[in-house]
Parts: C-alpha cells; structure tokens; sequence
C-alpha cells in the first residue's frame, strides 16, 4: 500500500481516566492470550470419518511412492583436494591447447579439482560463453591464447 499522511491524530486519555484505560488495556491482553482450543478425544479410532475427499483416493499413496523410485539415489562424492595454484594454471593452458571450448564439469573430471576453486581460476584466465554456438562454456582470454600460440611455435 502506498500514499501520504496529510492529517495525523494522536490521542491520549484523560489523565482522570488513566488508570481505567490501564485495566482496560490489561484486559485485552489478557483476554487475547486464553485459548479457545478444545481438545476432543475420538472413540472410534479407525478413522471411517476422516476419509479422504472422493478425487483423491489412490492419488497420494501413488505418488510418493513413483516419486520414491524415479530420484537417483546419488552417491556421496570424495572430496576434492586443491593443487597448488600455478600448477592448476598450467593443466589449464594443457587442456585448452586440446581444445578451445571446456563446460565447467569437464573440466572438474579433468582436473579432479572442487568446482569451486576452479570457477575462481577460471574467471582470471577464461571468458564464460553466455550466448552462441559455445554456449555455458569457457574460452580462453585473448591475451593467453597469443601466448600459448607462440610457444606452441617455438
């Protein structure tokens, strides 16, 4: 809700009648925390009352349970130990020689490297592919590619 206040209105009681607008307040307080919740206890506990509404028979035990099945069960991954950072630099330059285009999950099977650390190495030395035919891929910079194309020459 948006608008503007142009009038603002105080109020305040009369100090004659201060301490009935306390109890007053008291009262409402309390009265706002009785609950009015009643508990009652079911003979019958087989549950005939409580039965589902007509659509609904068969459809919820049908579909955890289908659901159940469908998920892969995925196995707990060994945790990745980083190398050290220069060495990592140089397995990356190695594999973009290889090919000019890698997705982030090739090269973390690659290098067996935490997705993590990579995605910082690669964001200095690769440009991510957000459109065309490389798409959610990374290439290197153009600086490093001169580089690595002049040592492949030599």
């Amino acid at each position: 809700m948006e608008g503007k206040v142009e009038h603002k209105f105080d109020m305040k009681p009369h100090e004659q009648n201060l301490e009935e607008y306390g109890r007053l307040c008291r009262e409402r307080t309390n009265k706002s925390m009785i609950k009015n919740r009643q508990i009652q206890v079911i003979d019958n506990d087989r549950g005939e009352h409580m039965r589902p509404m007509p659509g609904m028979v068969g459809l919820i035990s049908s579909n955890t349970k289908e659901k159940k099945k469908t998920t892969p069960v995925k196995q707990p991954e060994m945790k990745r130990t980083r190398r050290d950072r220069g060495e990592l630099e140089d397995i990356m330059f190695k594999l973009f020689e290889r090919q000019p285009n890698w997705a982030l999950k090739q090269l973390v099977q690659e290098t067996d490297q935490p997705a993590q650390f990579l995605k910082e190495i690669l964001n200095e030395l690769c440009v991510y592919n957000k459109r065309g035919s490389n798409q959610g891929t990374y290439e290197l910079k153009p600086e490093y590619k001169k580089s690595v194309d002049d040592t492949a020459a030599e």
